[in-house]
C-alpha cells in the first residue's frame, strides 16, 4: 500500500508538502513577517504572546520555531532513501553516489560558512549555520542508511549519549550555562570566538540524530508495511520521543536547549518532527487531500535556492525594496507604521512565493 502513494515522479507526496511547509515558514521569516506582527502588539497581548512563539527560546525551553531546524534536517534524512534509490537506478555505482553525496556535503558546508560571511559583511569563519550542520549529518546518515534498524538507532542515541558525557565531563556542576559550556569551549578552539547567542558548532552532533531518524522513517515509508502499520509506528515512537524529551526537563536531569541541542530537546524536537510526518503522511497520502498543499509544496522543490535567496536578499534587499513602494503608496493615505510593516512583510514573502512558483512553471530546479 506504500508503494501506491508514490507519484508518477517517483516522490512522496507528503514529503514534498511537509517539505514545502517548512521552506514557507522559513521565508516568512526572512520576509519579517512574524517580526512585524510581534511588533504590531503590545507586550502584555495575546497576540504578542502567540507570536512570540515564532521567535528562538532564549534558553531554557521549546517554542515553535525551535522546531523549524529540527522538521529540516529530519525532512532531509526522510527523502534520503528515495534519492539514493533514485540515483543509484540512474548512476548503477554506489561510488558514483558517494562522491555526489561528499560534493554535496563540500557544497552546503560552503554555503553555511559563506552566508556568516554575508551577514557580517566580511570574510569570517563561523560554523553556526544550519547548512554547515547539515553537511556533517548527511554524510554520517549516508555511511549508516544501509544499517541495520538497530545499528542505526543504536548510533542515534549513542549521539544524544556522548553529548551529555562531553557537556557534564567538562562542567560537571552546571554543564548546560549559556557560553560556560563543552560547545562554546570547542567554538573557542574552533573559531575563536563565542557566539551571542549561545548557539554552538558541535549542534552537529546531536542533530545528526534528527537526519538518521528521518532516514530510518524514510525506509519505513517505503517499505511494503501497510499504510496503517507506517501510521502506527510514527505515532508511537513520535509520543515516546516527547515523553522522554519533556520528561527528563521536567524532571530536572536535562533541560530543554535549542541552542545547544540538549539530549532532552532533541528527542522532545525528534517527537514532534516524527508527530508531523505522521499527520501529513495520513492527511496527503492516505486521506488524499493533496489539492492545498500545492502552493507549498513548489517552494519546497527548490529548497536549498529559496533558504539561500531568503537569507542573501530577501531581509537584506527584497524588503528594503518593496518598502520604498508600500510606503511610498501607502503611507500617504495615513496607514500606521505597524501595519505599513505588516503589509510589507507579507509583499515580501509574496514575491519569493512568486519566485518559487515561477521556477516550477519553467522546470527550473536548482539541485546540489
Amino acid at each position: 500500500m506504500g508503494q501506491d502513494n508514490l507519484s508518477s515522479s517517483g516522490r512522496l507526496i507528503s514529503l514534498d508538502a511537509y517539505r514545502g511547509m517548512t521552506m514557507f515558514l522559513l521565508i516568512a521569516e526572512a520576509a519579517f513577517v512574524y517580526e512585524t506582527l510581534l511588533n504590531a502588539f503590545s507586550s502584555e497581548s495575546l497576540g504578542h504572546t502567540f507570536f512570540t512563539q515564532f521567535t528562538h527560546h532564549p534558553w531554557n525551553g521549546l517554542r515553535f520555531w525551535d522546531l523549524i531546524q529540527p522538521f529540516f534536517m529530519f525532512i532531509v534524512g526522510v527523502a534520503m532513501p528515495f534519492s539514493l534509490n533514485k540515483r543509484l537506478a540512474i548512476a548503477g555505482d554506489r561510488e558514483k553516489v558517494t562522491k555526489h553525496i561528499l560534493r554535496r556535503c563540500f557544497l552546503l558546508f560552503l554555503f553555511g560558512t559563506g552566508l556568516h560571511c554575508v551577514y557580517n559583511q566580511k570574510l569570517v569563519f563561523e560554523l553556526w549555520n544550519v547548512l554547515t550542520q547539515l553537511s556533517f549529518t548527511i554524510l554520517l546518515t549516508f555511511f549508516l542508511i544501509r544499517q541495520p534498524f538497530k545499528i542505526q538507532l543504536a548510533v542515534s542515541f549513542g549521539l544524544l549519549i556522548l553529548t551529555e558525557i562531553l557537556y557534564r565531563s567538562y562542567a560537571p556542576d552546571s554543564p548546560f550555562v549559556m557560553g560556560e559550556n563543552f560547545g562554546s569551549y570547542t567554538d573557542m578552539f574552533l573559531m575563536g570566538k563565542i557566539n551571542n547567542g549561545g548557539w554552538v558548532a558541535i549542534n552537529c552532533i546531536p542533530t545528526a540524530a534528527h537526519t538518521l531518524w528521518g532516514a530510518m522513517c524514510g525506509n519505513l515509508l517505503m517499505s511494503k508495511k501497510t499504510d496503517q502499520e507506517k501510521i502506527k509506528v510514527l505515532i508511537i515512537a513520535g509520543f515516546i520521543g516527547l515523553v522522554a524529551g519533556y520528561g527528563l526537563d521536567l524532571l530536572e536531569i536535562t533541560p530543554i536547549i535549542k541552542r545547544i541541542s540538549t539530549s532532552s530537546f532533541v528527542l522532545a524536537s525528534g517527537g514532534w518532527a516524527l508527530l508531523a510526518l505522521a499527520f501529513f503522511y495520513w492527511l496527503v497520502d492516505m486521506k488524499k487531500q493533496q489539492s492545498w498543499a500545492f502552493a507549498f509544496i513548489m517552494v519546497g522543490m527548490n529548497s536549498i535556492f529559496i533558504y539561500l535567496f531568503a537569507e542573501v536578499l530577501g531581509h537584506r534587499w527584497l524588503f528594503g525594496f518593496i518598502e520604498i513602494f508600500s510606503v511610498g503608496f501607502l503611507k500617504p493615505l495615513g496607514i500606521s507604521d505597524a501595519i505599513l510593516g505588516i503589509l510589507t512583510a507579507l509583499l515580501t514573502l509574496g514575491a519569493m512565493w512568486y519566485l518559487c512558483y515561477f521556477l516550477y512553471k519553467k522546470r527550473v530546479f536548482f539541485k546540489i
